[in-house]
């Protein structure tokens, strides 16, 4: 897989809930997984290797062993303290968009706040030998970082995008503010094929033999005697012939040549994508929009729900920024038709355009 999505959950239902959308999308079984150090929530039989020295060394290795060292500290530790991780493996940038899009709808924790509260508290690094929290120290941590959330009060912005803080309450933890949108910055190494010449040269030994048959003169018998000859490179001697007559001649010589040769390599550069996350209609909106648009003609809210979302996603993103439907909407249906082959455009585009109009304020 070239992209592996890791989202965090607090709540085993909501990481479960992003599993089997993610699932019902496409992505194979093999290729997501989910996992908890907690007895009980992702099997027991992970609980071992997701704790430890073994959750430190998945994450070191999801994130390109020393590379990073901190970052899977922090993904690492957040899951000693009762978290749920959530991976998705994807072969291409689309799928690995998909993925993000499905995790984000099941509220995932912001692992760089959460970060930021651990260290207020003293916490200086993932410890391998620390045990994972009780279900009791983790209702107590998470009691404190939702008190910590509150009391840091509202946010002032000069943004002309409005923030709706939305609060979700829970028996045992209480309230949590839940993050609907923002940006994600992603880093990827791509491989870029390169060419160089160089010129070779190569030196090449040349003998030729010529038959002669002619009478010897005296120069030649005068040379009629023992010896030998030797050539090296870049010198030149003469031939001594071993009969009274000159049968044979050797000719040495030596050619050069140049050749070009391609050479094929690749080199890497970093680049850095923002990503805008669309903050998602309220469902209630959705569900009254269904009702009149397609509550007559039978079906359910849930066979819908899917084409709402994609298209409040969709308008959140930079590449869909000032559209208008008629120009957008040959690259949405692709998109949707791709992703969702069950399911026709004629049947679901006009909740596609509401979701994005409902983001964009144009409904």
């Amino acid at each position: 897989m070239e992209h592996t999505v890791v989202g965090v959950y607090d709540s085993y239902a909501q990481a479960e809930s992003a599993m089997n959308e993610l699932l019902t999308a496409g992505f194979s079984r093999e290729n997501v997984q989910l996992r908890s150090a907690r007895s009980g929530e992702g099997g027991t039989e992970h609980a071992d290797a997701y704790t430890g020295s073994g959750i430190g060394h998945f994450f070191r290795t999801l994130f390109g062993g020393d590379e990073e060292p901190e970052q899977g500290d922090i993904y690492a530790e957040a899951v000693r303290r009762g978290a749920c991780v959530l991976t998705a493996g994807a072969d291409n940038e689309q799928t690995r968009d998909l993925a993000v899009e499905i995790m984000n709808r099941h509220d995932p924790v912001d692992m760089d706040e959460r970060a930021v509260h651990w260290r207020s508290q003293g916490w200086s690094g993932y410890d391998e030998k620390a045990p994972p929290l009780s279900d009791e120290e983790i209702q107590r941590e998470r009691a404190m970082y939702a008190q910590s959330s509150e009391s840091s009060g509202p946010t002032s912005t000069t943004s002309e995008e409005q923030r709706v803080p939305v609060v979700e309450e829970e028996l045992r933890v209480g309230k949590r503010e839940v993050q609907k949108g923002g940006v994600r910055v992603h880093q990827r190494v791509t491989a870029k094929p390169v060419q160089e010449r160089v010129e070779l040269r190569e030196e090449h030994v040349k003998v030729e033999r010529h038959p002669v048959d002619q009478p010897a003169t005296e120069d030649e018998l005068a040379a009629f005697k023992e010896g030998e000859v030797e050539m090296r490179e870049m010198t030149e001697e003469p031939v001594v012939s071993k009969t009274a007559r000159v049968v044979e001649e050797v000719v040495v010589s030596k050619e050069a040549e140049q050749r070009t040769e391609e050479i094929s390599d690749t080199v890497r550069r970093a680049d850095v994508e923002v990503e805008q996350i669309a903050a998602t209609s309220d469902d209630a909106d959705f569900r009254r929009h269904w009702q009149s648009a397609y509550g007559t003609s039978g079906g359910r809210y849930e066979d819908y729900d899917a084409a709402y979302r994609y298209g409040s996603s969709m308008a959140g993103t930079e590449r869909f920024k000032n559209y208008q439907w008629q120009d957008v909407e040959p690259q949405l249906r692709n998109d949707w038709e791709a992703h969702h082959p069950e399911s026709t455009w004629e049947k679901v585009k006009d909740a596609v355009r509401y979701g994005a109009e409902k983001v964009t304020g144009r409904h």
